[in-house]
Parts: C-alpha cells; sequence; structure tokens
C-alpha cells in the first residue's frame, strides 16, 4: 500500500498543489510567493422562462430587485470564499465587480464577476464563487415563478498575475 501512495503522490505532486507527497490534501504555502497584482474573471449563466425573463431584466419581481440583491449577494460571496473552500486562503480582495447581460434570444441572465488583489495567490476561487452565489440568488428570488430554472457554465474566463501567467479562455 506504501508503494502505491508513493506513485500516486508523485504522479499528482507536480501538477496538483493542493496534495504533499504522500497524497494529502493541504494548504498551499504561500509564504514566500511574492505579492503581485492578480485579477480573475468568471461567468455563469441562468436560463428561464421568458415571462421569469422579462420579471428580472424589468425589476418587477415580487422580491424586488433581482439584478440589485444577487450583485450584493455575489460581492459578499467573494470576500467569503475561504469560509467555504476548505484549502482557499484568506485573501485581502482589493475589488469585486459584478456585471450583468442580457441574452433575451435564450432567455438567459450572463453574470460576470472580476476580483482582484495584490497578495500572494489567485482570486480564482473568489470570482467562480462569487458568480455561483449570484445565479443562486436569482434563482432564490423568483423560483416562486419559475423552479425550472437552470444554472450552467459556471468557468473561469480570465486570471493574471502570479508566477503561472495569464491565461485567458479559448472562445
Amino acid at each position: 500500500m506504501h508503494r502505491q501512495e508513493d506513485v500516486l503522490a508523485r504522479k499528482l505532486s507536480p501538477r496538483l498543489t493542493h496534495f504533499d507527497r504522500k497524497g494529502s490534501a493541504h494548504m498551499v504555502n504561500v509564504g514566500a510567493k511574492d505579492e503581485t497584482h492578480r485579477v480573475a474573471v468568471a461567468s455563469g449563466r441562468i436560463g428561464m422562462r421568458p415571462a421569469t425573463f422579462r420579471m428580472v431584466v424589468e425589476g418587477s419581481a415580487a422580491k424586488g430587485d433581482v439584478l440589485g440583491v444577487a450583485r450584493g449577494a455575489a460581492i459578499q460571496a467573494a470576500k467569503r470564499a475561504a469560509d467555504l473552500l476548505p484549502l482557499a486562503h484568506p485573501i485581502a480582495i482589493t475589488r469585486v465587480a459584478v456585471e450583468f447581460r442580457f441574452e433575451a434570444a435564450r432567455f438567459e441572465v450572463l453574470l460576470i464577476a472580476t476580483v482582484e488583489c495584490r497578495g500572494r495567490t489567485g482570486v480564482e476561487m473568489e470570482a467562480l464563487t462569487a458568480v455561483a452565489v449570484g445565479l443562486l440568488t436569482v434563482y432564490d428570488m423568483v423560483k416562486a415563478v419559475d423552479r425550472g430554472m437552470v444554472i450552467s457554465e459556471l468557468r473561469l474566463e480570465e486570471k493574471r498575475g502570479g508566477k503561472s501567467g495569464h491565461y485567458r479562455r479559448d472562445l
């Protein structure tokens, strides 16, 4: 059994930094890393029935300003990512921006979150968490009229800063 763990560790360690040499999960030590400006952009979408889409876009939902509440939830979620993800570091975020785009032909709302910091580790998880919670908030606020909504395509669009450099999703 010990030999299998060593083989697993050698396979995982070079690529997956959240595993130690024995294959056990651990929080990465970022103490020796340089502080750099880091940015992450994530997106996701929620599809709904046409009447629900109009309600969200027009701001006429019974519970109030769906997108305003979702924006606040997304910002709060970015700040709380380390509380939700066991191996994520608490990060001093310097900026969270949340943008909504409407895709009327598909009755979808696209949420884009941009998170920035000056730190030793990236903000990808914060951006992804912001999008996920923002979309869940949209769902929560209008679920009384449309329980069939679909949240999809949660993904990292771009990240800048740090040792691994710049990543941008290929279209």
